[in-house]
């Protein structure tokens, strides 16, 4: 597409030139349009998966914390200081590719592995509460892929309507006036010219 700046050759170049500036414009757009139905489709799927995910994350949450509770009060303070382990669990996240768009697919979890040296909780209480909260961050690690995906996709499909907007509403308008224009000044040219060529005729003949 042209810019601003740039001039088109008066004549047939000029109007073969805006013809083909205007099909790649059109084809772009449609191409954009495209691409924006399947971001917004596949955001629809991240969201509401996100919401799913969060919902488990919240009552997995709840779930540890009402463990945790019963573990204090029956083994106090101290129960929990000895139930921590010093070793960590481990989270990978797969990223995929939409329309150029990178973002979190799936997330795999490695849970914690304890060393015989570390302690075990020391009641039924906090080792429920250990594998609740091992479940919450699991499920806290799904609902953020799946959220983050979520908003790395809306944010791609703001820009792309920026674009089809500015093609649609701008571009395309600008390309076709022009087009129009030249094919005017086109037709009113042939016009004199086959004026002019009846009017030599008519004198010759004379």
């Amino acid at each position: 597409m042209t810019g601003r700046g740039s001039r088109v050759p008066a004549g047939r170049a000029g109007r073969l030139r805006l013809r083909r500036n205007l099909a790649t414009a059109l084809r772009g757009a449609d191409l954009l349009e495209r691409k924006l139905r399947l971001l917004t489709d596949r955001e629809r799927v991240a969201r509401r998966t996100a919401e799913e995910a969060g919902r488990v994350w919240r009552e997995r949450l709840a779930e540890a914390d009402s463990w945790l509770v019963r573990g204090v009060l029956l083994g106090g303070e101290e129960a929990l200081a000895e139930a921590a382990q010093a070793d960590r669990a481990r989270i990978d996240i797969e990223w995929a590719m939409l329309m150029g768009v990178r973002h979190p697919a799936t997330v795999s979890w490695t849970d914690p592995v304890r060393s015989p040296d570390e302690r075990t909780p020391p009641n039924t209480a906090l080792a429920h509460a250990e594998t609740a909260y091992r479940a919450a961050v699991r499920a806290a690690a799904t609902y953020a892929a799946h959220e983050t995906a979520a908003e790395l996709l809306a944010a791609e499909a703001v820009r792309t309507r920026h674009r089809v907007r500015a093609l649609r509403r701008r571009w395309i308008p600008r390309l076709q006036g022009e087009l129009q224009a030249v094919e005017l000044a086109l037709e009113e040219g042939e016009h004199e010219e086959a004026v002019r060529r009846r009017w030599a005729a008519a004198r010759g003949a004379r």
